[in-house]
């Protein structure tokens, strides 16, 4: 998976976006062993704090945890991750919505549009 990082915001919420993302997809299993701040800063051309920073805050919003022989881990609390996917999915539907109500089509006609695309009807 690309790390994708742009200017407009800092970056290391966007690590944090794309390494929660990364957790709730199964990149990074329940329970898996993250790998090493080093690794993942190398990984993303980051600078290793800027990589902890992200971490940390993942560590804070229960995604991962924190063993001193271990190293991080994917938590292994399947319900705060489906949470947390939930929440992403919203908030990607919403940006969808508003964007096809923008060009002038309602909330309906994009769903039907989503339905046509899977069924390669566009």
């Amino acid at each position: 998976m690309q790390w994708k990082l742009t200017d407009d915001r800092p970056i290391w919420i966007q690590l944090t976006e794309q390494l929660t993302e990364r957790i709730v997809s199964g990149v990074y299993p329940l329970g898996a062993r993250m790998p090493s701040v080093r690794e993942l800063a190398a990984e993303a051309q980051v600078n290793p704090n800027t990589m902890q920073r992200a971490l940390a805050q993942l560590e804070q919003d229960g995604l991962v945890a924190t063993n001193r022989t271990t190293g991080r881990t994917v938590t292994q609390d399947a319900q705060s991750v489906n949470n947390v996917r939930r929440c992403l999915a919203e908030e990607k539907m919403e940006l969808y919505v508003t964007g096809m109500e923008t060009i002038g089509y309602n909330e309906t006609e994009a769903a039907d549009m989503l339905r046509n695309r899977k069924r390669g009807n566009v």
